[in-house]
């Protein structure tokens, strides 16, 4: 690989585990055992494992289905934004551990700051989302993101010069979006928290009337 396609890997992986870690490394394990992709030696030995790519698949499909619930996947976010941001980072130094020490840090740093903003505006975004009533554009959402991870990595080895473009954008773009998507996701957090307050009014056992006192 030559300095552009390994950074493109690089920081595409980071974004795209941002979004959707366990879907980004079990497209990228499933794409090098099927000769679609050649992993970098380090992800060879990480992602193309066998054993992590079935425990990233298992993963993705409990992801599948707890992202499409409203609230849940607000929940399955805030968990993760301690899983996706230090893993992306991670596949970033990892895509050029074969290089020098320095490059090896520079994509650790590089990584972790795509995935933070990848992660942060998904989170936010869909936070917005869930103030919709109907559930069908949170199911539209989340299969839109699972198609910008195989879309993400795609890209990112066949046209890595478009792949550092677009994510120089991106982090342009998120850095103007997400104050304004963070001011309608309040809304979110006010319905989140109506809906736990319901629930626990629904649950709260009932109190014995008690006697008028004479």
């Amino acid at each position: 690989m030559g300095t552009v396609e390994t950074l493109a890997l690089a920081m595409g992986t980071a974004w795209t585990s941002g979004i959707n870690l366990y879907a980004t490394v079990a497209v990228l394990g499933l794409a090098h055992h099927a000769g679609m992709i050649d992993l970098p030696p380090e992800l060879q030995e990480t992602v193309a494992n066998p054993f992590v790519i079935g425990i990233a698949s298992i993963m993705y499909l409990v992801e599948f289905f707890a992202d499409k619930i409203p609230y849940v996947d607000n929940a399955w976010d805030s968990i993760h934004t301690f899983i996706r941001v230090p893993a992306g980072a991670l596949l970033a130094a990892g895509a050029v551990a074969d290089t020098t020490p320095v490059l090896e840090l520079a994509a650790l740093l590089g990584g972790g700051t795509v995935a933070l903003a990848s992660h942060g505006t998904k989170a936010t975004a869909r936070l917005a989302v869930n103030t919709s009533p109907e559930p069908f554009s949170n199911w539209i959402a989340s299969i839109g993101e699972d198609l910008a991870v195989i879309g993400g990595i795609w890209v990112s080895f066949q046209y890595p010069w478009v792949m550092l473009t677009f994510l120089i954008l991106f982090l342009l773009f998120a850095a103007w979006l997400i104050p304004k998507l963070f001011r309608l996701a309040k809304r979110g957090f006010q319905a989140l928290r109506s809906w736990l307050r319901g629930d626990r009014q629904r649950n709260a056992p009932l109190e014995a009337p008690t006697s008028p006192t004479l």
